[in-house]
């Protein structure tokens, strides 16, 4: 048994619905296991299971009480988690690139940032932009990402007092992690950027652009790049591809 099974424990929530914990910790390995047990339970959707819903270290499962118990649902849980992917190693990941144009008017906060790190800002957006970010979980609105790895010499606390509105697509940090908004909302993330590219469309078959599992990997762009994008938007191809986690920038 790995370390990730011993600590797996379950909580009840409510009549129906368990929450499993893998840990304590915010940690790749542990966010991996998460999306495998969620992978394997796939076909219990519909039938036993109704929804899954995943977080950095943990799974919420909503099932049908009149099919299985709350002991059966966790059985369900715990065996599903010791699934071994055996070709966990040699799988590829989705690496998604996301055009941001940092500073200024766009990144209201990153003198603020770079003061708090004791960097200039062309300092903060080679480090940022250097590393590709797991997704670790969506949430707080639709669409919005968490993501995970940001290198610890530009972690900021958050706003003392949140903003009424953040610009859809804005980049932030908050403490030691990163993402971005998908549309206009409140927040007190440090703002240093913004994307132009359509996070969530609620219209689409497929409304988030990103998904747990998937990283990021942010792109410098200029001023006018990022008008020129969002002029084109309607015809522009957000760009994306599959490597091993071997490959990815900071790893």
């Amino acid at each position: 048994m790995t370390p990730i099974q011993e600590t797996l424990r379950f909580a009840p929530v409510g009549d129906k619905a368990v929450t499993a914990v893998f840990g304590d910790t915010i940690d790749p390995a542990i966010n991996r296991r998460i999306r495998h047990t969620v992978q394997a339970l796939q076909t219990e959707v519909g039938h036993t299971i109704e929804e899954m819903v995943s977080t950095y270290s943990s799974i919420l499962v909503i099932y049908d009480p009149l099919k299985k118990d709350y002991d059966a649902i966790c059985d369900m849980i715990s065996a599903a988690s010791q699934t071994e992917n055996e070709t966990a190693a040699a799988d590829k990941v989705r690496v998604v690139e996301i055009p941001t144009v940092y500073g200024g008017e766009y990144g209201m906060d990153m003198d603020f940032v770079a003061e708090h790190a004791g960097l200039t800002a062309s300092e903060v957006i080679n480090i940022h932009s250097g590393t590709d970010y797991l997704v670790y979980m969506l949430g707080f609105i639709p669409g919005f990402t968490y993501l995970g790895g940001m290198d610890e010499r530009i972690a900021t606390p958050r706003l003392t007092t949140p903003r009424t509105l953040i610009p859809a697509g804005s980049v932030g940090i908050a403490g030691a992690q990163t993402g971005m908004y998908p549309f206009d909302s409140p927040g007190g993330w440090q703002i240093i950027g913004r994307t132009p590219v359509r996070l969530y469309d609620g219209n689409s078959e497929k409304p988030t652009l990103l998904e747990a599992g998937d990283y990021v990997r942010y792109v410098p762009v200029s001023e006018e790049e990022f008008l020129d994008i969002k002029a084109h938007l309607a015809t522009y191809e957000v760009k994306s591809f599959y490597c091993k986690e071997s490959e990815l920038h900071g790893r």
